[in-house]
């Protein structure tokens, strides 16, 4: 039995040979470009965190004119209390200004000096203001990307770059899978190496297009969004970068579903009924496989299951035009039950006259 399992075993290994020579030589351009690819990477969280700053900023804003405007309805004695330290000086410097036109010339001197100095005091807390909002405006929201280690960007620096070379080395990889089934295949069946290739080459990268457009958008803008009135977001990026192609990989197997029912079908293991008859239990397993891939909310989870349905559904028409179920298995069960129902109405008439 090894012995004829050797040479299977045999060009396994080269298959695997090639697909790990392909992925390393992928790695190594993909590392001359780690900053550009972490960029990429980087972009919906960086764009997630300035939605919610602008979020919770505006937020502040309105509490903030809420409160101006309650103070403003209370009983304030003096009209200079509910204004800015700036104005009042602004205002001092104008007064002086006229008082010194009008009086004599010493006393229009000290007038006007005053009024400098005033002019002075207005721009200093004008200045001292801004700078105040501006601080407040970042104590409110500074959300960072971090690292938690000394040789944390060299290592983030080589996942991207692996990333990268698994996306990159995708349709070699594909091609030699083909190359170890294809020996056991017929020769029409051999045909269709380019319909597998380029087929499940574009549906990963749909899947991960998908993914970094739709998906990631909305799941990182609600998971910040959560808590970040108490919390400060630090995120380690290391952390960020396993749990991103966590999610781009888990989407990209996920579209293959159509290539695999494609395959699966070519070969005569399934039919357009097998899928029909297994519908209900493949949403579960569905919805599962999202709540495993995604990120700990109901929303990502949907956009995730939500497309696997589709794709079935799709499955089941490729699947029906490559590998139909035979028409012969349902006409003999409608015979069947067409022959039991005529014995069982003639039994009780062969009682009655025998």
């Amino acid at each position: 039995m090894f012995d004829e399992l050797r040479p299977h075993l045999v060009e396994l290994r080269k298959r695997l040979g090639l697909s790990v020579l392909s992925v390393f030589i992928a790695f190594i351009i993909a590392f001359t470009f780690h900053n550009a690819i972490l960029t990429w990477i980087t972009q919906p969280l960086n764009d997630a965190l300035t939605k919610v700053g602008r979020i919770i900023e505006s937020q502040n804003k309105a509490s903030w004119k809420m409160k101006s405007e309650e103070s403003n309805s209370s009983n304030i004695p003096t009209e200079a209390a509910s204004k800015e330290p700036s104005t009042i000086a602004a205002k001092l410097e104008k007064h002086l200004q006229d008082a010194s036109k009008a009086a004599d010339p010493k006393l229009a001197t000290l007038l006007s000096e005053a009024a400098l100095a005033a002019k002075e005091l207005s721009s200093t807390l004008k200045g001292i203001e801004e700078n105040a909002t501006q601080k407040a405006k970042q104590k409110n929201f500074i959300g960072q990307i971090t690292t938690h280690q000394v040789g944390g960007a060299f290592f983030v620096a080589l996942k991207v770059s692996f990333f990268a070379a698994l996306l990159g080395a995708l349709p070699f990889i594909l091609y030699q899978i083909w190359l170890f089934i294809a020996p056991g295949l017929y020769s029409n069946e051999k045909k269709m190496i380019l319909p597998f290739v380029i087929g499940g080459t574009v549906m990963f990268f749909i899947g991960v297009l998908f993914a970094y457009y739709i998906v990631t958008p909305f799941g990182f803008q609600f998971l910040i969004t959560f808590g970040s009135f108490l919390y400060t977001p630090l995120i380690n990026i290391e952390d960020y970068v396993g749990f991103f192609t966590k999610i781009m990989l888990g989407f990209g197997l996920a579209f293959e579903l159509p290539v695999f029912a494609y395959f699966l079908a070519l070969l005569g293991l399934i039919t357009d009924r097998t899928l029909i008859d297994f519908f209900k239990y493949a949403v579960v397993i569905i919805f599962l496989i999202a709540a495993l891939l995604t990120p700990p909310d109901i929303l990502t989870q949907l956009l995730m299951a939500a497309p696997l349905v589709i794709l079935y559904g799709i499955s089941i028409l490729i699947v029906r035009m490559v590998n139909p179920a035979p028409p012969e298995e349902e006409d003999e069960d409608t015979y069947e039950d067409e022959k039991e129902e005529r014995s069982n109405t003639q039994a009780p008439s062969t009682e009655e006259h025998p």
